[in-house]
């Protein structure tokens, strides 16, 4: 699956909503103003607008489910390598949390 940038995401993702909702306008005004063909057009255009959208959804979906397993993956990896650094690590957040609640 081909990695894609949260921020690449975000505006396609945008993108192709702007489009969904731009059409769905088009269809009300095209309703109201005229009907007929021209209206099932535009249904038939947002309809194809909206399935890219879904379509684009699931790959944008599976891209984070991959990435959150590598980062999973990751992560346990370095907790077995390094189990003390991570207990120290992990004791030191607790000693400034505590200290930062105690302050309250």
């Amino acid at each position: 699956m081909t990695q894609f940038s949260s921020q690449t995401i975000k505006n396609d993702l945008l993108k192709d909503f702007n489009a969904v909702v731009h059409e769905g306008e088009q269809l009300l005004k095209s309703v109201v103003d005229e009907g007929g063909d021209k209206a099932n057009a535009l249904r038939t255009k947002m309809e194809s607008n909206l399935k890219v959208a879904k379509t684009r959804l699931r790959q944008i979906e599976e891209s984070a489910i991959e990435t959150t397993k590598t980062a999973a993956r990751a992560t346990d990896n370095y907790v077995h390598e390094n189990p003390w650094r991570v207990i120290g690590v992990s004791a030191g957040i607790g000693v400034v949390i505590g200290l930062l609640l105690n302050r309250h």
